[in-house]
């Protein structure tokens, strides 16, 4: 049984318009077909291929992680970086290396946690002064906020906050910075 619909299409493949037989039809001709079944064929195999590669470096990865006396290729893995970049750092006294003998230069895991919390910037702790801040009540009458919504926005924003006796005082200018972008 032969269809008698003619429908205007577009090839999917070469962008050329041709006159379809049935609703489904997305390519002109079978050599267009063909085409981009190996275009999609070849494409699959290079994602296939680059999610190998991917494990294969998340899989070097974890080993390395595993060991506690380290090389040099090991670190420079594990630091995202060259092995001449890796014996820089040694020679220049940054990182504490061991060298067995020829090419047996080892490295205590211990010693990359330390230069990576020594290179971890350290926060400045700002010292408010009660001048310097609002008390509780004094936010909820300036801005008409509860109890509750008030807490919440110190708690969210990491507000610092100050007890002195009875009263709990917040510095004015993250409190106006914050309350002026949700207002």
């Amino acid at each position: 049984m032969s269809s008698k619909i003619r429908v205007q299409r577009i090839c999917q493949h070469c962008n050329n318009e041709f006159t379809a037989r049935t609703t489904v039809t997305k390519y002109c001709s079978d050599n267009c077909a063909k085409k981009a079944y190996k275009a999609r064929k070849r494409a699959e195999k290079i994602e296939q291929s680059n999610k190998a590669t991917i494990q294969v470096k998340q899989r070097s990865v974890l080993e390395v992680q595993n060991k506690e006396f380290l090389n040099v290729a090991d670190v420079a893995v594990l630091l995202g970086c060259s092995k001449r970049t890796v014996y820089r750092l040694i020679d220049s006294g940054t990182i504490k290396a061991v060298n067995l003998g020829e090419r047996l230069t080892r490295i205590m895991k211990y010693e990359l946690i330390d230069l990576m919390e020594q290179s971890k910037p350290k926060p400045k702790a700002i010292e408010y002064t009660i001048e310097d801040c609002y008390k509780l009540t004094e936010i909820k009458d300036r801005y008409g906020l509860s109890d509750n919504g008030l807490h919440k926005i110190i708690q969210r924003n990491n507000i610092p906050k100050i007890k002195k006796g009875w009263y709990t005082y917040v510095p004015k200018q993250i409190i106006d910075q914050v309350l002026h972008q949700v207002v």
